[in-house]
């Protein structure tokens, strides 16, 4: 006779015990073991195989161990738990712990049918794991059967393995470059995003037509927008073709009104009312037209923005997040040589000349002479090299058939505008040959040539001395350089100028964003062995928007600097955000005193930009054409000072310019500042954020759990460990001494070097860690390899006696409790309804609970759940010979038939529980609330028992009571 299984039930087969999962069939059971993960699951065929009803062991009585070792066994539990049994089906499977204020956009998101959401908060606050957390929780619903991530292809790598590591969603790359090898894959007619359903689309990938229509007739039901402020204009018939292609292919994807959307970005404004505006449409049509000034408006737009700054959420409810406290700005000067300045001199006056005498041809020719004139100029202020090659390069408005085709290929080039849709080629030499005498280009660019230099180049005898001052106070700097030219004659002439411990590296837009990124990793590798070693990246502004730096490197040299103050931040931001170590950042800015430009540059535009982001706690972006305004009007005035023009109508362009800038800038403040209050997502509540986060950490454990878990651990095993305490601070542990399996677990994550010549491991306490290192988190590997042999030698009565840290049983004497009391440590597994779009989702996930109670199990007194957790921190003040051990859990095991009505209770109890949690989060979407059940599976499986005894002699203090007889 066949035997039908329920969800969530027991079986042995295969010589192990299962759980059976709800894809079960009478012919075919899907396994998974026993505390093992998904990725253990099997198909098990009971006509085949022999499969038998199967009830959890037992404790033995002689596996005896203290309270310490119950609170291992309870915590290496649930770090093991991969399928949470709350609302958050993701949260227990994946490699990061998130930060109380992460959890908010993931709140919003579940309160809707359909996820819309714009996340627009500071740069280094967390966006990218706030869209992950998002996603793997649609995933993990069934909300969404796929993924896919539209982003720039510098950061295409970055977020593969941001989603792979820490969220377990492993996504295929779809850019020009891999397009050719994915399709070789596909069947006859099949869309690669059929047969992928998981992948990371280069916008560049739009460029197709083709791929274009095929992506929106194949696209997943999810998408994330990264950087989702360059695919809008204020008006999008006059923003660039690229602009264009990317705003019509989100508008068109936005109209499938059953797909998820999130928005992430942290400039939404960027300085265009118009174009925040086009951004809000792309989540609701309705929004574009939101009125700010009216409440109602507010409200409607709250549930699908969030926006906070770093002081929003520095401290939220009870976590601090470590940001550096402030970036340290220090302005350095430098003078031009002689021979520079005469270069320099003859460099403006020919550029004036073309630039005169093209404006008596025609519009065209003044407007290609224009931008050629301000390449000669921007590559002259930045060295030598890039001043020579851009003599020596055709430029690129030269090709231009009308001034304004001219102005559309001049300006990306030799402007830094903030809304540039792809920074990808715009480090390269811009070009100032559009037709000039070519002796005349070749002898200025022979004398730029002889300039190379510390002996003739001061801008670069200044950075050598301001490097060589951060790296004595340990500092790893970033040297951010215009143009590919510069960033090559930097790295080359730092080369051993530093001292025989620093190596320099330069990365720019020459290679590819896969190979930067080696580039990087390979100088981290370079100096990550020898503390004395300091570690100098040279590089373009291809490493300037969404590329992670802050664990390699902690100051910023600004060798040129940009047009625009927003790419300013973009650099810092780089090493400024979560998980940078310094707590000061450093910022230094090279500037020329007497090259005409830069001083009015830094005064107009960047040092006023300073000043509203220290007022106002984040960057606020200006307009692209008031930015412009300015420099154009500096660049008019050094070309045109030395011609028989009315000097002070210059000037007074400038500061007429100076004031433009001002009144805008004051305008999108104002509308930035009452949109951060607006927005700072009141719409959540922190008291719901709280009782939702202390549901997790009751369901998984908090941190200080994690921490003593640890250190027991890895000392009762024999790691020798330094620093830290108990209670906080890092440490190191060295595990040359601990078991050969533990090694091995331990060898994928933090390398073989730490297992085989016993370098010490680094453990910290902020998740935020560099290679090699643990951090003190449930989702840490390193932590969950540790459960994992823990968890298994307390199951595994053969190994070692000193290989087994938990133990199932204990009988402990204390002074803390005055009569008998029991602790058990009980899993509890859940069948559960979860309705969806697409259907109810049956799933089966895990839960541990301590429950303790007083006298024998024929009469006992429940103690509460706090009650129960505190006698996890008692000791022993007495010793407890053996065989009366034994016999005492002999008793206990003997009765616990008597504890089943309870257990089942508890277990009753803690289904309704996660039911009302699961209603709690849905509680704006009723078609998603309806038939939603909450089942515990019985019987529960009791790991561990544990007895407190009274001490037979009198405590030596009255201590406080902890529980009814126990204190």
């Amino acid at each position: 006779m066949t035997i039908t299984y329920s969800a969530g039930s027991l079986v042995s087969a295969r010589g192990r015990e299962w759980v059976v999962l709800p894809e079960s069939a009478d012919d075919m059971l899907v396994l998974r073991p026993l505390g093992g993960s998904d990725d253990d699951i099997a198909a098990v065929f009971p006509a085949f195989e022999q499969v038998e009803p199967a009830q959890f062991v037992r404790p033995e009585p002689d596996d005896l161990g203290d309270a310490r070792a119950a609170g291992l066994l309870r915590t290496a539990l649930r770090i093991g738990f991969r399928s949470g049994a709350g609302p958050f089906r993701s949260l227990a499977g994946i490699a990061v712990e998130p930060r109380a204020y992460q959890l908010v956009p993931l709140l919003m998101a579940l309160r809707h049918n359909v996820v819309r959401l714009l996340i627009a908060d500071d740069v280094g606050i967390g966006k990218t794991i706030e869209a992950g957390l998002v996603a793997s929780e649609l995933l993990a619903q069934g909300e969404a059967r796929g993924l896919a991530v539209l982003c720039s292809p510098a950061l295409a790598e970055q977020w593969q393995d941001e989603l792979r590591t820490k969220f377990g969603i492993d996504a295929e790359l779809v850019l020009s470059s891999t397009v050719p090898r994915l399709e070789r894959n596909l069947n006859l007619g099949q869309s690669l995003f059929d047969r992928y359903p998981n992948v990371i689309v280069s916008l560049d990938f739009i460029k197709s037509a083709r791929h274009r229509e095929d992506f929106l007739r194949h696209c997943p039901d999810l998408v994330i927008v990264d950087e989702a402020h360059t695919c809008v204009a204020a008006d999008p018939t006059s923003a660039g073709k690229q602009s264009q292609l990317r705003y019509e292919l989100l508008r068109r994807l936005a109209e499938d009104t059953d797909r998820h959307l999130l928005l992430v970005t942290a400039t939404p404004h960027s300085g265009k009312v118009d174009a925040f505006r086009n951004l809000l449409g792309l989540l609701h049509p309705h929004l574009a037209n939101t009125d700010m000034n009216l409440e109602a408006d507010r409200v409607e737009l709250a549930k699908h923005f969030v926006q906070r700054r770093r002081a929003d959420i520095r401290r939220y409810l009870d976590q601090d997040t470590e940001f550096p406290s402030d970036r340290f700005f220090k302005d350095e000067t430098y003078r031009l040589t002689p021979a520079y300045r005469a270069l320099l001199d003859d460099a403006i006056a020919f550029a004036s000349e073309r630039v005169t005498d093209a404006t008596g041809i025609g519009k065209r020719e003044a407007r290609i002479a224009w931008w050629s004139a301000i390449a000669l100029l921007r590559s002259l202020v930045s060295s030598p090299r890039a001043a020579a090659q851009t003599l020596r390069t055709r430029s690129a408005a030269a090709v231009a058939a009308t001034a304004e085709e001219a102005d559309l290929l001049g300006r990306p080039l030799t402007h830094d505008l903030a809304d540039d849709e792809n920074l990808e080629g715009l480090d390269a030499a811009p070009g100032a040959d559009a037709g000039a005498p070519q002796h005349r280009l070749a002898e200025l660019a022979d004398r730029a040539e002889q300039l190379e230099g510390p002996e003739h180049d001061h801008k670069l005898k200044a950075l050598t001395k301001h490097l060589k001052a951060l790296l004595a106070d340990g500092y790893h700097p970033i040297v951010f350089c215009r143009y590919i030219p510069t960033a090559e004659y930097v790295a080359e002439h730092l080369t051993g100028a530093l001292g025989r411990k620093t190596v320099v590296r330069a990365v720019t837009g020459s290679i590819s964003p896969q190979q930067r990124l080696a580039r990087i990793e390979e100088l981290a590798d370079a100096t990550a062995e020898d503390p004395a070693a300091r570690r100098v990246l040279v590089a373009t502004d291809c490493l300037s928007e969404g590329v992670n730096l802050q664990h390699h490197f902690d100051a910023v040299v600004h060798y040129d600097l940009a047009w625009n103050p927003t790419r300013h931040d973009q650099r810092e931001g780089r090493v400024d955000r979560f998980g940078q170590k310094r707590d000061e950042v450093r910022v230094i800015t090279v500037y020329g005193n007497d090259n005409g430009i830069d001083g009015k540059v830094l005064e107009v535009l960047i040092k006023k930009h300073r000043q509203i982001r220290k007022d106002l706690g984040i960057s606020v972006s200006v307009p692209d054409e008031t930015a412009t305004g300015v420099t154009d009007a500096i660049v008019e005035w050094l070309l045109m000072r030395d011609q028989q023009l009315d000097q002070l109508s210059l000037f007074e362009a400038i500061d007429r310019q100076a004031e433009t800038l001002e009144e805008d800038w004051k305008s999108t403040v104002e509308r930035e500042r009452a949109s951060r209050s607006r927005f700072a997502q009141q719409a959540i509540h922190p008291d719901e954020v709280a009782r939702e986060v202390g549901s997790i950490r009751s369901a998984l454990g908090a941190a200080g759990e994690v921490r003593t878990f640890v250190r027991d651990s890895l000392r009762a095993l024999g790691a020798d460990l330094r620093g830290g305490t108990a209670t906080e601070g890092d440490f190191t542990a060295a595990v040359d001494g601990t078991p050969a399996g533990l090694r091995d677990a331990f060898a994928p994550y933090v390398g073989g070097l730490a297992i085989t010549s016993g370098q010490p491991i680094p453990f910290r306490t902020t998740p935020a860690i560099a290679r090699g290192e643990a951090a003190l988190v449930r989702t840490d590997p390193v932590v969950g390899a540790l459960a994992g042999y823990v968890l298994n030698g307390a199951l595994d009565r053969q190994l070692p006696e000193h290989h087994r840290p938990a133990r199932r049983c204990g009988v402990i004497r204390t002074s803390a409790v005055t009569t008998r009391t029991t602790l058990l440590l009980v899993r509890y597994r859940f069948h559960l309804t979860l309705p969806s779009r697409s259907g109810d989702k049956q799933l089966v996930a895990e839960d541990a609970r301590l429950l303790a109670f007083e006298g024998s199990p024929t009469s006992a007194t429940w103690l509460t759940t706090d009650q129960a957790t505190a006698l996890l921190d008692l000791t022993a003040d007495e010793n407890t010979a053996p065989a009366f051990a034994e016999s005492t859990i002999e008793r206990v095991l003997d009765n616990l038939p008597d504890l089943v009505d309870e257990l089942e209770r508890q277990g009753d109890a803690l289904a309704a529980d996660l039911r009302d949690s699961h209603l709690r989060v849905r509680e704006q979407t009723q078609e998603l609330r309806r038939g939603l059940k909450v089942v515990a599976q019985k019987p529960a499986d009791v790991l561990g028992v544990y007895v407190y005894l009274p001490a037979t002699t009198a405590p030596a203090n009255d201590a406080a009571t902890v529980a009814g007889g126990a204190r």
